[in-house]
């Protein structure tokens, strides 16, 4: 048996697998397009980088799927360039805006004004139903064994049925997921696709360096830190996680105010930019659970074959 087909408004992909958005620096045009050619939802990170970089992106992911498949950008709501950066996702003709870290009104408003699909990063019930009242397309339920900022202490398998029974939208399970079973799971409790970041990464197409997606390779498990935006997050242990652990302060060479709400205990743009241009003990290398599954960098459309193939494999033997 094949996955099932998923639909997102106007998208309808050949396997229901969104690629997690991911900043700094981790999923631009490159990594967005070679999932979108190979039949999935390509993410580009609007973190990190400016609307004008954005809009490069955008072009260069729409050049590299000569204008088919579906690629969408992720706006991270705790940003002050917010809603420069949907808005110039949005004028660019993306598939849709994904955002997590926070939801905004208005950027549902914005959505309808340029007929672009919003979906939001939920973590409960009681948000995934104002995200639907609001307008949002789909929801991404996101559980504590994701990567990143985390809005909760839950795990997805415990959210997820809250979720689809709160909603009538497309319900999109993400966090920990690594394998086609895995996806398998997902869909049994009632999720209508998945959303997969950590998995890519170690890909030949991930726009990071090199050693980030070694880093991966021999990782052994991740670890939960505080981020300065008040969230906590999920990270490969290193020595900068070592510094900032138990409230420790990282000395700021230059703040670029990034953030509309930060505790300054060190600077998460520099802590990412690092780690994605290759200092990976001195810098934030965030991962979901799971990387230490994490075993190959082959590219993309071979990460969705094996997918398609677990994903089958598993059925037969359920």
């Amino acid at each position: 048996m094949t996955m099932p087909a998923l639909k997102i408004a106007h998208m309808e992909p050949e396997v229901p697998v969104m690629q997690g958005g991911m900043g700094v620096g981790i999923s631009l045009h490159k990594l967005a397009s070679a999932v979108s050619n190979a039949g999935g939802i390509g993410i580009i990170s609007g973190t990190g980088i400016s609307p004008d970089e954005l809009r490069e992106e955008i072009r260069k992911a729409r050049a590299n799927t000569q204008g088919k498949g579906y690629i969408g950008v992720n706006c991270l709501y705790a940003m002050t360039d917010f809603a420069d950066t949907m808005k110039a996702a949005m004028e660019e003709g993306v598939d849709f805006i994904i955002s997590g870290a926070g939801i905004s009104r208005d950027m549902y408003q914005w959505g309808k004004a340029y007929d672009t699909p919003v979906i939001s990063i939920v973590s409960s019930g009681k948000l995934a139903k104002m995200s639907q009242r609001l307008g949002a397309a789909a929801v991404v339920v996101e559980g504590h064994e994701a990567g990143g900022h985390l809005g909760t202490e839950r795990s997805v398998k415990d959210i997820l049925p809250e979720v689809v029974d709160a909603v009538t939208i497309p319900v999109i399970a993400a966090g920990g997921i690594m394998t086609g079973k895995d996806i398998q799971d997902m869909l049994d409790l009632g999720a209508s696709g998945v959303q997969m970041g950590t998995r890519f990464v170690a890909t030949e197409e991930c726009d990071a360096d090199d050693a980030f997606k070694q880093r991966y390779l021999e990782a052994t498990g991740t670890s939960m830190m505080m981020s300065v935006v008040g969230l906590p997050g999920r990270a490969i242990e290193n020595s900068f996680t070592s510094q900032i652990a138990d409230g420790g302060k990282v000395k700021i060479d230059r703040c670029v105010s990034c953030l509309k709400k930060c505790s300054h205990q060190y600077c998460i743009y520099d802590a990412l930019l690092k780690s994605k241009d290759g200092d990976v003990d001195q810098g934030l290398v965030f991962s979901g659970a799971g990387v230490d599954q994490v075993k190959d960098i082959i590219p993309v459309r071979e990460v969705i074959s094996r997918l398609k193939h677990e994903f089958e494999e598993g059925l037969v033997t359920a």
